[in-house]
């Protein structure tokens, strides 16, 4: 595995919900791939549209697009709470 991380975990719910081992170590897999990615040259903006793109797509294809839609919908308020922040201090 990779000693740089760039993702934090972000809580779940409703279908969405998975242990938090399973999730920590999907994000150290990501980290791995984006990480090599970025050694290559790619751009991070490029790799975050790609990123977004490939999990609302798996989204939509194993809930549907009413559960998708109503997952995004929260987004702004936990954004705006800070959960994406990986400079925010946890307290």
């Amino acid at each position: 595995m990779t000693s740089k991380t760039i993702f934090s975990s972000a809580s779940g719910s409703g279908p969405f919900e998975r242990s938090q081992a399973e999730r920590q170590l999907a994000l150290e897999y990501l980290a791995e791939a984006w990480n090599s990615a970025e050694e290559d040259g790619l751009e991070s903006g490029a790799l975050a549209h790609a990123s977004l793109f490939a999990a609302l797509a798996t989204f939509v294809r194993m809930h549907g697009d009413e559960a998708t839609a109503d997952l995004i919908s929260e987004l702004p308020d936990r954004i705006r709470n800070g959960e994406y922040n990986l400079e925010r201090s946890l307290q």
